[in-house]
């Protein structure tokens, strides 16, 4: 994994891969509450359809609707490549992402991106997503 600056606090690094773990187990266990406590209100997400979703209520609605049932037969894994501090509350996470269907078929993967933004409070939240598809 790669971090820039290269001084960044480790603190913060470590916790934004704990989140990018929570994106991950959230999938797998199709747990929509559990993946949308992660998002700011004002968050936008670019699906891996390329569909944008501007809000915490579209980004739930689109959730609810295809989470349920989506790893049926399938694992995820999340990998943190890339943590960039954009600002110290503002932080970039490159992700790679493999699909592994049981049935023995060809993986699939993708290259998320997600800023994260620090609130007041000390939690960071999901503020963009773009999930793009890696061409096969």
């Amino acid at each position: 994994m790669t971090v820039s600056p290269s001084d960044a606090p480790r603190p913060d690094i470590d916790r934004l891969v704990e989140l990018v773990a929570t994106v991950e187990s959230t999938q797998r266990a199709e747990d929509a509450d559990g993946f949308l406590a992660l998002f700011h209100d004002d968050a936008v997400w670019v699906t891996g359809g390329g569909v944008r979703l501007v809000g915490k209520e579209a980004i739930a609605a689109f959730t609810r609707s295809v989470l349920p049932g989506a790893m049926v037969g399938v694992t995820v894994d999340y990998v943190v490549d890339h943590v960039r501090f954009l600002t110290p509350d503002v932080a970039l996470t490159g992700v790679d992402q493999e699909y592994r269907p049981q049935d023995g078929s060809p993986s699939s993967r993708g290259l998320p991106s997600y800023v994260w933004v620090r609130e007041t409070d000390g939690r960071w939240l999901l503020a963009v997503g773009q999930n793009t598809a890696v061409p096969t």
